[in-house]
């Protein structure tokens, strides 16, 4: 057991996620960094902004990382595990960048990464391996050490990401009020993203209608609502949905949006819903202004009840699920033998990314995948 207990060899984690406008002078500038090589006008990026201006300019997500940063820390320090935590972000401060030529200063060549996405896709894990491999690229032409990086693997079904959402959705259930409690419908709801991109998610094998992108958050729908009615013991329906949306009109992303979900519910007499924000690892933007606002004022117009579920944020049990992705793949890289914690029908995701899988939009290098330059 001692040995399974090992970090070797990696001397480091990066905690590695999106980033967000700290005020409101930052929101224009951070989404110049998401929207950049698109040619958007700054006007535009102001309209754009103003969901975060609602919120005072202020993403919700820096804070909430800072939050998991320290809930992985006591983790690993509760288990003896003298594992150094660094936070890098891909479009605000700490940029990514920054962060490994602070590591690699600090002495550090063998680092684990964690993204905050649960689940295969373009943007949710190839676009951070495009990243690392910018980043990696950048210390090399500053003549700085290139460390080995290892992008843990997804972990949309291991009990420490799927337990908190099912106590989310049982506490989400139990504040309904209880005529409405036991007809109440849930409503999983993920980023939506352009059919092609699904269709192309995860390995060359699982390409087809919906890819591993909807496949994977169909197996954790599923999960969830098995847990429900356990506890419960009824069996509430449910539907997987999008939110989010932010392509040009004439492309076809993923539906229905959950905004018109909740009509068709209401116009099917149906009493409550439940929203189970699935996709998100935190309470971040898409999650405040698209549930929270938005969609909990389609609900109010309806006349229907809504709740909306907890994401798993810092929850203990998530930090706990990380060290142990960090000692599985750890264990791996050893040839130990190991056997990869997961739920459901899927199994456990793969430790490096293959050839061909959630493919670019343009030939651009990866990191920590099968064809990787670094």
């Amino acid at each position: 057991m001692s040995d399974l207990r090992d970090p070797a060899p990696y001397d480091a984690l990066l905690l590695l996620s999106f980033g967000g406008p700290e005020g409101p002078d930052d929101v224009v500038p951070f989404l110049a960094n998401v929207t950049r090589g698109r040619g958007i006008p700054e006007e535009r990026l102001k309209e754009v902004g103003k969901h975060y201006f609602l919120f005072g300019g202020v993403s919700p997500i820096n804070a909430q990382n800072r939050a998991l940063l320290d809930a992985l820390r006591k983790d690993l320090a509760d288990h003896a595990l003298e594992l150094p935590v660094y936070w890098g972000n891909r479009n605000w401060a700490p940029y990514l960048t920054d962060t490994l030529r602070e590591m690699v200063t600090d002495g550090h060549r063998r680092i684990a990464v964690l993204a905050t996405s649960a689940y295969a896709s373009y943007s949710g894990c190839r676009q951070y391996r495009e990243n690392l491999a910018e980043s990696l690229a950048a210390l090399e032409a500053e003549g700085l050490p290139v460390p080995r990086v290892d992008k843990l693997r997804h972990y949309f079904n291991h009990p420490g990401f799927v337990g908190p959402m099912v106590d989310g959705v049982l506490a989400s259930l139990a504040d309904l009020p209880e005529d409405v409690r036991a007809g109440a419908h849930l409503a999983f709801t993920t980023h939506s993203i352009p059919v092609s991109a699904a269709d192309t998610s995860g390995p060359v094998e699982t390409h087809g209608d919906g890819g591993s992108y909807v496949a994977e958050h169909l197996d954790v729908a599923r999960l969830i609502s098995e847990a429900v009615r356990e506890e419960t013991g009824i069996e509430h329906p449910w539907q997987l949905v999008y939110q989010s949306r932010s392509g040009a009109p004439h492309i076809p992303w993923l539906e229905p949006d959950i905004c018109d979900h909740l009509e068709t519910l209401h116009g099917d007499g149906v009493p409550a819903v439940v929203m189970a924000p699935i996709g998100f690892v935190s309470d971040h933007m898409e999650v405040l202004y698209d549930l929270d606002t938005e969609a909990t004022a389609k609900a109010a117009e309806l006349g229907l009840p809504v709740r909306r579920s907890a994401t798993v944020g810092a929850d203990p049990r998530f930090a706990a699920a990380v060290r142990e992705l960090l000692l599985e793949r750890a264990a791996a890289e050893r040839d130990r033998p190991v056997t990869p914690c997961a739920l459901g029908a899927l199994g456990p995701s793969h430790d490096l990314c293959p050839v061909g899988c959630c493919p670019a939009r343009a030939l651009k290098p990866a990191a920590a995948g099968a064809d990787s330059p670094f």
